[in-house]
């Protein structure tokens, strides 16, 4: 067995990293996210840089009835177009609580659904290489319809409801792009499935 190899059958925490934090130091933040740049150092003494998008953690719901899914379509400035997405969102600025919390206000604030049944599906990292950020998907059920209390960044969404075939056919075609909604609906199938929660 190869030095990789041992080093993948060890438990999380039982190794030490193999990149060490010489220094840290914040350079951008605002009220939503900071970049940090380290001075990181290799486990041969080779040194370099890294960035690292510092941003809370945020919730992603599939809201499910009768075979139909709950979907969000809004403009996304970073990529200059519209996209269509399960429900999502994080905390406003200086607020925080528990997951299943945000995401019962982030159903509400998108699409005004309260629901009665809530399962939390798991927890996922957005994007490893460079961003602290990770997100958990709640399967929503047994919906309540009431208004919805969008803020101004999402004051020209649209509320869809889908079957279940038009949103897979809508990800086949390109249309659903959005990857924490389509990892929330590989979540979703697996807990069908039985192998989680």
């Amino acid at each position: 067995m190869n030095d990789d190899q041992d080093r993948s059958a060890q438990p999380d925490g039982e190794s030490a990293p193999p990149i060490r934090t010489r220094s840290s130091r914040v350079a951008y933040h605002n009220q939503w996210l900071s970049v940090r740049e380290d001075s990181i150092e290799f486990a041969d003494g080779t040194t370099s840089i890294f960035g690292v998008v510092d941003k809370d953690d945020y919730a992603v719901v599939i809201a499910e009835q009768d075979g139909h899914f709950h979907l969000v379509e809004q403009y996304r400035y970073a990529l200059s177009r519209r996209t269509i997405e399960f429900p999502m969102g994080g905390w406003p600025a200086g607020k925080s609580g528990a997951a299943e919390d945000l995401a019962k206000a982030e159903l509400v604030e998108e699409t005004g659904l309260t629901a009665a049944g809530w399962t939390h599906l798991g927890h996922l990292i957005q994007s490893a290489g460079y961003s602290s950020q990770g997100f958990d998907i709640y399967l929503a059920t047994d919906l309540t319809p009431g208004p919805h209390n969008r803020e101004q960044t999402e004051q020209d969404m649209v509320h869809h409801v889908v079957s279940e075939s038009q949103f897979r056919q809508m990800i086949a075609d390109g249309r659903i792009g959005d990857s924490p909604t389509i990892a929330a609906y590989q979540l979703l199938q697996l807990h069908r499935d039985g192998a989680t929660g």
